[in-house]
């Protein structure tokens, strides 16, 4: 049998466009590598030769003529990434497009790509390149039936640029996640298969211990998704010395003990999806998880377990008046969140909510370029769209003035905790010069030691200090966990 030569595959993110708008902060696309495209690339053979190309941390060349070019495209990169591959296929370089935006629209993305990959490429990237070294690829390759992480061989690390990057030690142990909002895009990424699976315990484990230092950041749409997971997988961290931030649900930190077990193992930073504080909003969107929750409950449970909470909130929703911007601010600053992310609400392609406007007629834009959850592409129920973008801008403006920071410092039981608030939030808002420089001069690893001291357990909190104590606390979690 004659032996087939080494492959030379080229894998790029291209740029979001954010990442050339006033908006750009380059830290915030410096945070983490590209592991979908490190996952890929743990599929070839020993002897093939790779490279990945983050276009958000280095200049990307086309003037390269690799085996195969594979890119991953998010909506607001499609453009980008439709020239990219146009300029490869135009040399006769064969490209393969996958991603969220191609698995959401793949009449779009096909006539741009030799091949194409729908939804998660665990299982058909594998066959794809099989076929590839055949001469004899497909030209759609879409996962349904026999989703699994069992047997994933290990990232391609070596292929990341660790300097580049924040937070180098970036993983995904789940896949998907176990609810369906329906302006969830990665809801439509998972369709025809199971859309929440984890790893094997014991394979995620090994993992987080190829991974040096202390700090991690898991990458999950929903760490505690599966309670079973989840606990093994925390005992297993316990012990590890590892400091850890991650992404949860309202309704997973009150329900049993997952969020002190994972606090146990070094948790100390979580995004929490708490999106409206209207029930209506809730109810259309189908984020019922969130329903009959007493969000004051959530903040003081997490700031009695020493976890800073990272809050979401989408504006623009049909039960949003002009009022939802102050009473929004002024909750997430009295409840003591550390950070907050603020989006428009946007319908992305292959969701519920943009078949659902579609319908009524009420999108207004489909350049994807504008789909950055900063922009209004659509005609909200009870906002004037200039309303929406301005209360959007005045959020995030009033949320990080120092006097707001200070408060919501202010909300915590201990001058440790408030410290550690404050340096937190500020460090990640008001420093931007700082953050650019040392960027610019690839010294982002000598920021892991700071980002680790301040993550780091603060004990000493005064009993009661906080809103509620712990007792307290896990008794109003019981007792609504009843009503579920």
């Amino acid at each position: 049998m004659t032996r087939q030569r080494p492959l030379h595959v080229k894998f790029v993110l291209p740029a979001l466009t954010e990442a050339t708008s006033p908006y750009w902060r380059p830290i915030k696309y410096s945070l983490f590598p590209p592991l979908g495209l490190a996952t890929l690339a743990a599929y070839l053979a020993p002897d093939d030769d790779a490279v990945i190309v983050d276009e958000h941390v280095e200049a990307l060349r086309t003037d390269d003529a690799p085996d195969l070019v594979v890119i991953q495209v998010y909506i607001t990169n499609a453009y980008r990434a439709y020239r990219i591959a146009d300029s490869y296929r135009a040399r006769g370089v064969f490209v393969a497009l996958g991603g969220l935006h191609v698995t959401a629209l793949p009449s779009e993305a096909a006539p741009h790509a030799d091949a194409i990959f729908l939804g998660p490429g665990e299982q058909t990237f594998p066959r794809f390149l099989d076929d590839f070294r055949a001469g004899r690829p497909l030209r759609v390759y879409q996962s349904t039936s026999g989703r699994t992480l069992d047997r994933v061989p290990p990232i391609r690390r070596d292929l990341i640029a660790r300097r580049n990057y924040l937070v180098p030690n970036s993983i995904v142990v789940t896949r998907g996640c176990p609810q369906h909002c329906d302006f969830c895009y990665k809801d439509a990424f998972f369709t025809g298969g199971r859309s929440f699976y984890t790893q094997r315990v014991d394979d995620a484990l090994a993992e987080i211990a190829r991974l040096p230092g202390r700090h991690l950041y898991f990458l999950d749409d929903h760490l505690l998704g599966d309670p079973r997971f989840a606990g093994d997988l925390f005992n297993g961290m316990k012990g590890m010395n590892r400091l850890f931030q991650g992404a949860a649900t309202v309704d997973s930190i009150l329900r049993g003990d997952s969020i002190e077990r994972a606090a146990d193992a070094g948790l100390r930073s979580l995004f929490v999806g708490f999106e409206t504080l209207t029930p209506g909003n809730l109810r259309q969107s189908g984020k019922r998880q969130n329903l009959g929750r007493d969000y004051s409950a959530v903040t003081a449970r997490l700031h009695s377990l020493g976890i800073m909470i990272n809050g979401s909130f989408v504006f623009g929703m049909d039960d949003d008046d002009i009022g939802v911007f102050r009473r929004t601010v002024e909750w997430a600053i009295n409840n003591g969140l550390t950070t907050a992310t603020f989006h428009v609400q946007t319908p992305y392609p292959g969701t519920g909510l943009y078949r659902r406007l579609e319908q009524e007629g009420r999108i207004t834009s489909r350049d994807w370029d504008l789909y950055d959850t900063r922009h209004v592409v659509y005609q909200p129920a009870r906002l004037h769209p200039e309303a929406l973008k301005e209360g959007y801008d005045w959020a995030y403006q009033e949320f990080y003035r120092w006097t707001s920071i200070g408060r919501a410092s202010f909300a915590h039981g201990s001058t440790k905790h408030q410290a550690k608030h404050f340096f937190y939030a500020a460090g990640w808002k008001k420093f931007e010069a700082v953050w650019n420089a040392v960027i610019r001069a690839r010294q982002l690893g000598l920021m892991t030691p700071l980002l680790e001291a301040v993550l780091s357990k603060v004990t000493g909190t005064r009993p009661g200090a906080d809103p509620y104590s712990r007792l307290a606390v896990n008794k109003l979690a019981s007792s609504d966990c009843a009503r579920c």
